[in-house]
């Protein structure tokens, strides 16, 4: 293996989106710098097989299927 060619690999901290923290080697940061995520393999669809129900924050999602209610499936289509 050549030298000085590779990242520095340490050990860091990781907080899950429910709070909690395992540590693991990654070359993120500095050792033993923690690492926040957003979304985890816990609780996101793409993980949990879309078990997960979609949260209509805001009324986003209601506004959505309003404006495009008439592009919807006639009868006798699918």
């Amino acid at each position: 293996m050549k030298k000085d060619i590779h990242p520095d690999y340490h050990e860091i901290n990781v907080v899950m989106t429910d709070g909690s923290t395992y540590q693991t080697r990654s070359t993120y940061g500095k050792p033993g710098d923690t690492l926040r995520l957003d979304v985890d393999p816990k609780t996101h669809p793409a993980w949990t097989g879309g078990q997960s129900r979609m949260l209509d924050q805001g009324g986003q999602l209601a506004r959505f299927n309003k404006r495009f209610q008439k592009f919807g499936l006639k009868s006798g289509q699918e």
